[in-house]
């Protein structure tokens, strides 16, 4: 008989038994585990955890939810178990930079990222063509300060039509109101570079180089309502010296941005993100 591959999540307070309880409510159904990791954290007394394994394919998803839940019960869990044969479906949104939505689209061309862009939308008609090429739905949604709600709930909507179940924000260069980050809280990645010292603003890069900056990096973390201060999935960096230009610096810093980007969205997809309070567990 075929074998199906699921994923189970898991947090809840710290106890005694909770990995016997995982470990027996498997082996009863025959459950074969591929791959676990688990944490426990000292400071805010939660424990999370991550378990791949494989099962009879007759019993399927339901079935399986199922079959955990009475023995899952006592343990005030958030749990649920995810398809790995199933892509994470998701709207992306760009404006004119494209350098992290092509990185994006590429990784899932060849394979790379375990996602289904479902479509794009973005403020700006610049990246039609491209998207389109790629056989993706494109939403060309202008934004002005009176039709910013407007233009929020087309997005929540078009979510809610095509099943996607994250939204990325690929240098969207929009700032999102405190309903919509609330509406999307764990379910929207954005992007932003990281620099040190951190420069806000028009033309950062220059900012930089005028410093003469050592490192340069991307930090890619959950949108919240407070600007740029979401809980961090991932962090790319890079040591500079006096010898790279404003132009180099901009290069560099935008390839970080596409690697950090797919890199949380990758472990975002493979459901390896964990909500710790203002901070993530984000597994291997």
């Amino acid at each position: 008989m075929s074998a199906a591959e699921y994923v189970l999540t898991l947090s809840c307070p710290d106890r005694v038994g909770i990995v016997a309880a995982v470990s027996s409510a498997l082996a009863k159904h025959d459950c074969s585990i591929n791959d676990s990791q688990q944490y426990a954290d000292q400071d805010t007394g939660q424990f999370f955890m991550r378990v791949r394994f494989a099962v009879a394919n007759s019993i399927g998803l339901d079935g399986m939810k199922t079959r955990l839940a009475e023995p899952l019960a006592g343990f005030e869990m958030n749990w649920n178990v995810h398809d790995v044969a199933k892509p994470l479906r998701v709207v992306i949104m760009v404006s004119k930079q494209g350098h992290v939505l092509n990185h994006v689209l590429f990784q899932q061309r060849e394979g790379l990222l375990p996602i289904e862009v479902v479509a794009v939308v973005s403020n700006h008609e610049t990246w039609r063509k491209e998207v389109e090429w790629h056989g993706i739905a494109f939403h060309h949604v202008p934004v002005s300060s009176e039709t910013k709600p407007d233009s929020e709930r087309y997005v929540l909507d078009l979510m809610e039509e095509t099943g996607a179940e994250a939204l990325i924000l690929a240098r969207y260069m929009q700032i999102l109101s405190d309903d919509m980050c609330r509406a999307l809280e764990g379910r929207a990645i954005n992007i932003h570079h990281s620099l040190l010292p951190s420069f806000k603003g028009a033309r950062p890069y220059e900012q930089a180089h005028d410093r003469g900056v050592k490192v340069i990096g991307a930090t890619a973390h959950f949108v919240t309502a407070e600007l740029d201060e979401g809980p961090i999935i991932e962090q790319d960096l890079r040591r500079v010296d006096h010898r790279f230009s404003a132009t180099q610096l901009a290069a560099l810093g935008q390839d970080l941005e596409a690697r950090a980007l797919a890199s949380a969205v990758k472990a975002h997809a493979e459901n390896r993100v964990f909500l710790n309070g203002i901070k993530t567990v984000v597994f291997d």
